[in-house]
């Protein structure tokens, strides 16, 4: 698959396919490795992830070595101590909960500001407060976030999160897990990828007590040991599938696919169209037909910020009209315009999206601005008549594992 333009054309999704490890709880693992000398093996790993590659390869620069093999990655430390994240490459938020690790484990660190942007200019301020709570020292120079904690490490406090706040909530634990005492973090957001890093904090010697979306209790320890965890299935490239399914008329098995985690979501697909059998750890989704949908994103276990776009594209394949505002992000819609020149038509009326169903979509050059409109807009393409140019495919490869191969095996066309 090229790199920077993916062509697909019209196809219907057939076949079965695998629903690989989570991208955003591979990340949030591998943040965690930080935290521990001893090897970490991580299984039902997104290996072929581009995010994951980066943050890998971010591990070597501070003194950790890596051994892939199929879903599979083996993490050892080769050299301890090293604070500082030297790194000209492209960067990831995730460097944040990077920050908050070597301060923990080490009493300091140093990380390029993700996307090398001001303080200021992206929220941080969850990041530094809650590091601050902590006794750390926090500054900005050179482009790099520091951060330093007191004489003896990071000091157990109360943490209150004024909105539930994946990162900040992640990187409260992370913190926490090492500090001198015992940590309550008030309003977190509690959801399956947060869940899945305090399994594996908790398998690591972490005391880790979640009281729902009320507060997170940690008991902060000496060290963490080492660790064998599986990561979650994805729910993103699970959603993808099952709408794929529907708006091609399509059947396909999913496979691996986390049903528990996705109940909201598929309520609203069912209610709104979608043919779907529950098997043992799959779902089959058989056609159906599109209806139009009026919804709301919000915190788990809601329909996310993440899941709009999709939701966007099952919306212009249905006659009629359907609704969609982003209360995580309001006015998050610049995919839409993207998929305006594909024929959906569409109007943004303060926050709210609203489109009208039904028109037929053309093949068209168009620009994935980021990685969840890029997928929006190869589901487009499946259902468009002619070629769909999708420039900058790079950003869909940043949380799809393998996809070329998965469309192949669903008897859809790309190059």
């Amino acid at each position: 698959m090229n790199s920077e333009i993916l062509k697909i054309s019209k196809g219907r999704l057939y076949g079965n396919v695998r629903v690989s490890g989570a991208k955003n709880s591979a990340l949030r693992l591998l943040a965690g490795s930080i935290l521990t000398e001893e090897p970490v093996e991580l299984n039902n790993f997104p290996n072929g992830l581009l995010d994951v590659q980066v943050h890998l390869d971010m591990l070597k620069v501070l003194g950790k070595s890596f051994v892939t093999a199929g879903d599979q990655v083996l993490i050892k430390e080769e050299t301890t101590g090293i604070t500082v994240l030297d790194w000209q490459g492209r960067s990831i938020r995730n460097t944040l909960l990077i920050l908050g690790a070597l301060t923990a484990r080490f009493g300091e660190g140093r990380v390029p500001l993700p996307g090398g942007c001001k303080l200021g200019e992206r929220k941080y301020d969850l990041h530094v407060m809650l590091l601050e709570n902590l006794g750390a020292k926090v500054w900005e120079e050179d482009d790099y976030l520091c951060a330093k904690a007191p004489e003896g490490g990071l000091v157990a406090s109360e943490i209150h999160l004024p909105m539930r706040s994946t990162g900040a909530t992640e990187n409260s634990i992370l913190c926490a897990s090492l500090a001198k005492g015992t940590t309550t973090i008030w309003n977190p957001h509690i959801r399956p990828e947060i869940m899945d890093l305090i399994d594996m904090l908790s398998k690591m010697g972490a005391k880790i007590r979640v009281y729902g979306q009320k507060c997170i209790v940690v008991e902060g320890v000496r060290s963490l040991s080492g660790v064998k965890h599986s990561v979650i299935p994805d729910n993103m490239e699970a959603l993808t599938w099952a709408i794929g399914s529907v708006i091609t008329q399509g059947e396909v098995e999913i496979e691996n696919f986390p049903y528990e985690h996705l109940e909201v979501p598929l309520t609203y697909l069912r209610e709104s169209g979608m043919k779907m059998y529950r098997g043992t750890d799959s779902l089959i989704v058989k056609g159906g037909e599109a209806y139009p949908i009026e919804i709301s994103t919000g915190p788990y276990p809601g329909i996310n910020s993440d899941m709009q776009p999709l939701f966007a594209v099952y919306g212009a394949m249905c006659q009629g009209e359907s609704k969609i505002i982003d209360l995580r992000f309001p006015g998050r819609y610049g995919y839409a315009e993207e998929l305006a020149k594909m024929g959906m038509d569409y109007r943004v009326e303060g926050d709210l999206l609203v489109i009208n169903g039904g028109n037929k979509l053309v093949g068209t050059t168009v620009n994935a601005l980021d990685l969840r409109a890029g997928i929006a807009l190869l589901l487009a393409g499946l259902t468009a008549d002619g070629v769909t140019a999708i420039e900058n495919s790079w950003q869909i490869q940043r949380g799809y594992e393998n996809l070329s191969t998965k469309l192949k095996n669903l008897d859809v066309n790309v190059s």
